[in-house]
This record gives structure tokens, C-alpha cells and sequence, in this order.
């Protein structure tokens, strides 16, 4: 079937992106699903700092793809050995595909699946291969999903049901902003009821964890970030205390306002300053949990004798540590129950013809989640 999608054939360009035009939407060939596939109809995709990296090569990726992760759709049709899924359903699109048998799958962490991170890595599907196509040439598949486009060919292991009475532009963000954020917390963190938190970085994925950590019952929540308008809606979505992360001394005065450091600090901004920031306002016996994505050359240094005489702990947390099919249903009941506000973390609403544009704004700070509509 033919479709319209944003395509990127080279990463790299100057921007602003408005003028370089990286992102180039145009009519594709998409196949039908095959086994253990299915066709659905994308709905709504936010824009993820991650979709932000491919276009700036930052996360190099087989050229040219179609881009875009976080989406929620309706099925359209299932391919063979699909029997849990019918035309109709409602879905949010999870952006690494599970096999359920390799080792961390077994172990209770799919977001680790290895084959699931060699097909995603590769442009495929996890069952092999691409389903894009323009002019008889392959288009990859961005984390097995490829979501800024009118429809989506993806395997099963993609896709997590939902209940219809979720507003689809709003559930596109628990397959990413959500399932991250909130799993940071939750899953990696495992912050207690009356706890201490900080989160660095108040992009989608940080204020979701923000929001996550209110959820969970810490006592105070510490958000930072560079820009007054995040930390203006940080205070709004419920932390306790704000600062700005290139004050002088902020390490200092996170100290003294936690008395001596926090719990637990989410960070989610991808850069060195931020887990360096991270490590700093972390307690004694405290830990840091990563969430963010930093360029892969970059090095992160710190006192080592402080693991041991300090007892803290450092620790990544991809896509949440979650279990999709397990914690995107969780995390949208606390959302039905107002629990978890993720609807106010929105800032933009636009069309997949100013794709561009959007980037723009995700690049300058000027957004936290912004949401294609098809």
C-alpha cells in the first residue's frame, strides 16, 4: 500500500531544520504484515529527544528511514500466528521489540532483548527485514516502529493493547516519555513513600518521572534544569524545589536544601555536566539513575574511592526497566484515575507536514512533548 511518511535520507544537515529540510515527508511503499505482524493505522507520534539524535547523527542509524518511535494507532489487519490482536484495537507502539526468549528476556527484562536490539539497531523488524520501500529501494525501520508515518507495519512484540477510553494523541506518550520516565522511578529507582528525588533535565522523559515520582509518595522532589519555563510547569506538576542546573554552587545548594543530598536522582538529560550534576547531589548511600542517552564517545569520570567510602551506586535504565505489557497498563490507570497527569507534559500539536519545524523546537528547548497528528 502506498502511505505518507517522513522520510530522512541524511543526518547531519545544519540547522535550523525548518530550512535544511532533513526530514522530507513523501509517498512510500509499505508492505502487508507477515507473520507475527501487524498493520496498523498510527493515530499520533510525540517527538523524542531519541528521534532529535538520528536526525542530528548523534545515534548513527541505516540511512534512509523513516523516523519516529512513540506512537498509539489502531490495527488495521494481523498477519499469521497474531491471534491476540484484532482490526479495531487500540495500541501504543514500544520502541524495543521483545523475542521473550533470549537471556534478559528470561530474566524478566525485555527492554534488554537481545535480538529485539540487533533488528532495532539494523533498521529491521524483529522478524527480519524492512516492510518500507521508495522507488524498489529499502527504507529502515526507526527502533522496529518508523511511527511519523499515515500507517506502520511492526511486529506483534511492538505493540501493547489498550483500552479504548484513552484519547490516542495522549496515549501515543506512555510508549516512550511514559514507560521511561515513570519506569526510571519506579522500576530502577524503586523510590519509597516519603523519599527524596531529584530529576535532571525536564524534557518529556523528565518531567514523566517527575510526575512518576509524586505518584510513588516521595516527600520532596527536586527538579533541574536550565529553562525557567520547565521549571516553572516542574513546580506546577508538583516538585517541592527547583534549580537552575548552571547556577554556581547548585551542587551545594542542593545539599543544604536535602540536608546533605537526595535518595535518588533520575537523570535524564544525556549529557556529562547532568551526571556529574547527578552524582554530586546524591546522599550518601544515594544512587543515580540514568534515563538519558549521551554521545556514545563521551566519558564519565568520578572519585572512584566515593563508590566504596560513600556507598553510592550508579545505574542505567533503559526504556524504564520495564515490562511493557505489564507497566503501559499500570501507568494508564494511574493516568485515568488522575494520578499521573501526562496530558499537561503536551506543548504542541502539529501537523506530519511541519515535522520539521517540530524538530526545530525540540532542539531549542522550546517543547516538551510535541505530538504529530495523522
Amino acid at each position: 500500500m502506498k502511505i505518507r511518511a517522513a522520510v530522512l535520507d541524511q543526518s547531519g544537515l545544519p540547522a535550523p531544520y525548518a530550512q535544511s529540510r532533513p526530514l522530507t515527508v513523501r509517498t512510500v511503499e509499505l508492505a502487508p504484515p507477515g507473520a507475527a505482524e501487524v498493520l496498523i493505522r498510527v493515530a499520533a507520534a510525540g517527538i523524542c529527544h531519541s528521534d532529535l539524535s538520528v536526525v542530528e547523527g548523534v545515534r548513527p542509524r541505516p540511512l534512509p528511514m523513516v523516523i519516529g518511535h512513540e506512537a498509539a494507532g489502531v490495527v488495521e489487519a494481523v498477519g499469521e500466528h497474531v491471534t491476540d490482536l484484532q482490526k479495531g484495537d487500540h495500541v501504543v507502539t514500544v520502541f524495543v521489540a521483545a523475542c521473550g526468549h533470549c537471556t534478559p528476556c528470561a530474566s524478566g527484562r525485555p527492554a534488554l532483548c537481545e535480538p529485539g536490539a540487533r533488528a532495532g539497531g539494523a533498521g529491521e523488524l524483529l522478524g527480519g527485514g524492512t516492510r518500507l520501500s521508495h522507488d524498489g529501494r529499502p527504507l529502515s525501520h526507526h527502533s522496529g516502529i518508523s511511527a511519523f508515518a499515515e500507517f506502520a507495519t511492526v511486529s506483534r512484540h511492538s505493540l501493547v493493547k489498550v483500552d479504548r477510553d484513552v484519547p490516542l494523541d495522549e496515549a501515543a506518550l506512555f510508549g516512550c516519555a511514559v514507560l521511561t520516565g515513570v519506569g526510571s522511578v519506579v522500576n530502577a529507582g524503586r523510590v519509597a513513600p516519603g523519599s527524596q528525588v531529584a530529576v535532571i533535565g525536564l524534557g518529556g522523559v523528565g518531567l514523566a518521572a517527575l510526575l512518576g515520582a509524586v505518584a510513588a509518595g516521595a516527600a520532596r522532589i527536586v527538579a533541574l534544569d536550565v529553562s525557567p519555563d520547565k521549571l516553572a510547569l516542574a513546580s506546577a506538576l508538583g516538585a517541592t524545589d527547583v534549580f537552575d542546573a548552571r547556577a554556581d554552587n547548585v551542587i551545594e545548594a542542593v545539599r543544604d536544601a536535602t540536608y546533605g543530598g537526595v535518595d535518588t536522582v533520575v537523570e535524564t538529560a544525556g549529557a556529562v555536566a547532568a551526571l556529574e550534576l547527578g552524582y554530586g547531589i546524591a546522599r550518601r548511600g544515594g544512587e543515580l539513575v540514568t534515563a538519558g542517552l549521551p554521545q556514545p564517545a563521551t566519558r564519565f569520570a568520578i572519585p572512584a574511592v566515593s563508590l566504596v567510602a560513600d556507598e553510592k551506586s550508579i545505574r542505567g535504565s533503559y526504556m524504564g526497566s520495564s515490562v511493557p505489557s505489564r507497566d503501559v497498563p499500570r501507568y494508564l490507570d494511574l493516568y485515568r484515575r488522575g494520578r499521573l497527569p501526562v496530558d499537561r507534559l503536551v506543548t504542541h500539536r502539529l501537523a506530519l507536514e511541519d515535522i520539521n519545524e517540530g524538530m526545530d523546537r525540540l532542539r531549542e528547548g522550546r517543547a516538551v512533548r510535541q505530538i504529530v497528528t495523522m
